[in-house]
């Protein structure tokens, strides 16, 4: 899967938040969180369609642009690439520096329990220190 910008990750999320959609409404989506012209973002649209990103149906006028890659494929791309360069790889690293942030709300902080209940281990190797 190709590796998207942070400017095209801001597209995606409008695509993936708000379905299929054009240049214009793409552009004003974009426009809220920061100054984006629409040339820039019709640019970046023609980008990620040669990166194989999004899709363009060119059936209606004005052309409709949707995701061409599922929002979980890329978060766990991402995901794995930040564990990957900023945590030797470490999931419970890079989990353990996440939930010491105190940004979670209660909700949040019941589902990951219930996901790590849920979670099945590893078995240990030979070499490790874990005893029965």
């Amino acid at each position: 899967m190709p590796k998207p910008t942070e400017a095209e990750l801001a597209i995606l999320q409008v695509l993936w938040q708000r379905g299929p959609a054009n240049v214009r409404l793409i552009n004003e989506q974009l426009s809220q969180q920061r100054e984006v012209g629409y040339t820039t973002t019709l640019k970046w649209l023609q980008l990620m369609l040669d990166k194989g990103l999004v899709l363009r149906d060119e059936s209606v006028w004005p052309h409709i642009y949707r995701a061409a890659v599922r929002e979980e494929d890329t978060q766990a791309q991402l995901l794995d690439r930040l564990a990957e360069s900023a945590f030797g790889g470490s999931a419970f690293k890079l989990v353990l520096r996440a939930l010491g942030r105190n940004q979670n709300t209660r909700e949040e902080l019941d589902q990951i329990q219930a996901l790590l209940n849920q979670a099945t281990p590893i078995p240990p190797t030979p070499n490790s220190d874990e005893r029965a």
